[in-house]
């Protein structure tokens, strides 16, 4: 029975929902990725419809997903919710800012006599793909280098830095992974338009699309190596049986090799992007979303749970390391997180309903007949 598991347990049961939750915001983003790749792979006025349609039938499913991801962590770990939403204010808030523009451009670039013009508005949508996912990717780069907050014996977050979390953006670590994430949002957005798009009247679009995932990954690739080897050698957050927190060398190298499941599903998820791209880019397959999209979820959980397990704080605080949050001390109470796990139980029919949403909006590709459609956006 859930109610008589330990409060620990519970723990991390949530952490792994939460890493989940973030796991397949990340796959979302090739929503952000196609954004940014309109002005590059559009020629004419029927392939950027055909592009802003195609994404416009799952942006929705994007900021949804992160505004549940935001949920979960408050309800799950309050403190960190506090914490970061409290004190880095400034950086959520242009994240937040990005996210709208977005939604405002989907509703109004096609509306007779709009005061911006279709121009302004996709650029609009460039700024949600690219400014709005390379601060994101800062924001989490912070599970690794840390934040300039301390807390009080109340609990009361004070910052330290007048910018207020934009700051995060200055360290090369976290700019090198927000990049990444810009540049492999871009790399799935590709392989997502070229499944998703009857190119019978659009040929040429179809071959700068293929030719942009293999040119965005292959730009990737320099930031993820950065990452990747600075993860393996830089000093982490760790704490022991006390909960004393202190830094400890090869930290994060150290979790993954006492967490070789972890590890594996690092491996396993570069190999299935790696497929993606090899397929959609070199090949003539349509199917390379449904690999790279699995590979960044794995590649997601395989972030998220090095940041938080294996006694690590997932929230460290470079000025105050006593202040640094973990998994344990930023929880719900047992009551609380218990309930939190029954509601949790309908998470599969939710799910189900969304991929069954979604094989019916994808059952037939974007053509002509939907972008000059009276609902085309």
């Amino acid at each position: 029975m859930i109610g008589n598991l330990d409060l620990m347990t519970l723990q991390q049961i949530w952490w792994i929902i939460c890493s989940v939750v973030g796991a397949l915001f990340l796959f979302l983003t090739f929503v952000q990725g196609g954004q940014t790749l309109l002005w590059q792979v559009a020629g004419d006025e029927v392939e950027r419809s055909l592009v802003i349609n195609s994404l416009g039938r799952k942006w929705e499913l994007t900021f949804t997903t992160l505004v549940l991801f935001g949920g979960a962590l408050f309800a799950a770990f309050p403190k960190f919710y506090a914490t970061s939403f409290g004190g880095a204010y400034w950086v959520w808030m242009l994240i937040l800012f990005t996210f709208i523009v977005q939604a405002v451009s989907y509703e109004y670039r096609t509306k007779p006599g709009n005061l911006l013009g279709e121009k302004v508005y996709e650029l609009f949508l460039f700024i949600n793909g690219s400014v709005g996912i390379l601060l994101i990717g800062a924001a989490v780069g912070t599970f690794f280098t840390g934040s300039n907050f301390t807390l009080n014996s109340l609990n009361q977050v004070v910052w330290t830095n007048a910018l207020r979390g934009v700051e995060a953006a200055f360290s090369f670590f976290n700019l090198a992974l927000g990049l990444f994430l810009v540049l492999n949002a871009r790399t799935l957005g590709a392989m997502y338009l070229v499944n998703n798009i009857d190119f019978s009247e659009a040929p040429n679009l179809e071959t700068r699309l293929r030719k942009a995932c293999l040119q965005n990954f292959l730009y990737s690739l320099p930031f993820l190596l950065y990452v990747l080897v600075a993860l393996l050698v830089i000093d982490g957050y760790g704490f022991d049986e006390n909960g004393i927190v202190s830094m400890v060398s090869y930290k994060y190298m150290g979790n993954l090799l006492a967490m070789p499941v972890v590890l594996g599903m690092l491996l396993v998820g570069l190999i299935l992007v790696i497929m993606g791209v090899l397929r959609t880019g070199l090949a003539t397959s349509t199917k390379g979303i449904w690999f790279g999209g699995l590979g960044t979820v794995f590649v997601g959980l395989a972030i998220f749970f090095t940041a938080g397990f294996n006694n690590t704080a997932f929230y460290p605080s470079k000025v105050d390391l006593q202040s640094s949050l973990t998994i344990y001390n930023a929880s719900s109470s047992h009551f609380t997180l218990t309930a939190m796990t029954y509601v949790a139980f309908m998470i599969p029919g939710v799910l189900a309903y969304v991929v069954y949403v979604w094989s019916q909006m994808d059952s037939k590709k974007i053509g002509m007949n939907d972008i000059n459609d009276e609902k085309a956006y």
